[in-house]
């Protein structure tokens, strides 16, 4: 398995383990990356740890905040979908690198992860 797929493994299993969900944000609200392929992703940790160390990388005053899953799965990841962001998941190393998935494969994987 790649380091972007073990992270996305980890990313599912551990938010269903705490219930929750990380970001990084400031006043402004939270950053999104855009890709070569023209799509915004909006990333997502599984832990306050890795959510710490994004925000370093990014600078800027970013903060860590959480969410509960719950409001996470059924606000958030709809409001996504509409906008037409996809989400990044457990995005890691020096680069914030890792897969992204649309709001609906997300919740397709939280179901199976259930």
């Amino acid at each position: 398995m790649s380091q972007s797929g073990s992270q996305a493994a980890a990313f599912f299993k551990d938010v269903r383990q705490s219930g929750v969900v990380w970001l990084v944000r400031d006043d402004d609200g939270s950053p999104t990356h855009l890709s070569a392929d023209g799509t915004r992703s909006l990333p997502f940790w599984s832990t306050s740890a890795r959510a710490q160390r994004a925000g370093k990388i990014w600078g800027h005053g970013l903060r860590v905040t959480s969410m509960p899953l719950d409001t996470w799965r059924d606000r958030e990841l709809p409001d996504l979908a509409r906008d037409g962001l996809k989400v990044g998941i457990n995005w890691s190393g020096p680069r914030l690198v890792g897969w992204r998935f649309t709001p609906m494969e997300v919740l397709s994987r939280l179901a199976a992860a259930d």
